[in-house]
């Protein structure tokens, strides 16, 4: 076995990229939560909060869908309130600054939306 030190060498390499998805939360500690800065009087969301930042990318995406191919553009919420299914409209009324609401968990969690390739993105408002 004239190549061990080779083999092992790879072995030790391959393993530790194997196993980093597993090490690396206790070695380099873990990415602080992002907090979005939420500025607007309204007290509810179309949905609860807890969904909301746990699939609100499938929200979005269904509202498109609604909206692009079935021409639908009312949407009820749980309580059964009308609301109207846009993200400038809607969601960017009570989240106006999209740097301190939308790119502040984007950034942190290394995610690009498609949102802005259709829609202009917003001027920033405080």
């Amino acid at each position: 076995m004239y190549d061990g030190g080779k083999i092992l060498a790879g072995l030790a390499a391959f393993l530790a990229l194997a196993l980093f998805p597993f090490w690396e939360p206790a070695v380099g500690g873990r990415v602080a939560r992002p907090e979005p800065k939420i500025v607007t009087a309204e007290k509810r969301c179309v949905r609860p909060k807890a969904e909301m930042r746990q699939s609100h990318m499938e929200l979005l995406v269904s509202w498109r869908d609604s909206v692009v191919r079935q021409g639908q553009r009312s949407y009820r919420d749980p309580e059964g309130k009308a609301v109207t299914m846009s993200l400038e409209g809607t969601c960017m009324r009570c989240h106006p600054n999209k740097a301190e609401f939308c790119d502040s968990c984007h950034t942190a969690l290394v995610v690009a939306p498609t949102c802005w390739e259709c829609h202009i993105e917003p001027k920033e408002r405080a």
